[in-house]
């Protein structure tokens, strides 16, 4: 655990940025407050790691099980083209996974999604919620315990 990380932390910087939708297995699994790309998510382990190859092996099954459990569930809620995933941390150093529903001819298709856009969808806290609820019962039927 980082005093310094809003994800262990679990602080006001981590409810400004995003919704947690539920726990996962070794994550835990939120919805990302700027949805310039409907459904947009993270998944973050539940312990503060740097890199991926920190894990030990049984860590890193569990955890690619939880973004894969949480990609079905975008997949099933949103009906995407297609899913983009990103790894970045060179500003938050804690070990989490972008999932980003891409649609053809829509925000960002054919290029990387745009991590931090100047211009950022904000919905009502009512959005939020529904949003929340079509992915986590997705998730739900995905057996993932919650």
């Amino acid at each position: 655990m980082s005093n310094d990380c809003f994800y262990c932390e679990k602080d006001n910087r981590l409810h400004e940025l995003m919704v947690e939708i539920t726990t996962l297995k070794t994550s835990t699994f939120y919805l990302n407050k700027d949805q310039t790309h409907d459904g947009r998510c993270i998944v973050v382990f539940n312990q503060h790691r740097k890199e991926i190859f920190e894990l030990t092996s049984e860590e890193l099954h569990h955890f690619m099980d939880d973004v894969s459990s949480a990609a079905r569930a975008l997949q099933d809620a949103f009906n995407p083209d297609k899913i983009n995933y990103g790894i970045y941390g060179d500003i938050v150093s804690h070990l989490h996974v972008h999932l980003v529903p891409k649609f053809k001819n829509g925000e960002d298709w054919g290029d990387a999604f745009v991590n931090n856009p100047l211009t950022k969808k904000m919905v009502t806290p009512i959005e939020y919620e529904a949003l929340k609820s079509k992915i986590k019962m997705q998730v739900n039927n995905e057996g993932v315990k919650i």
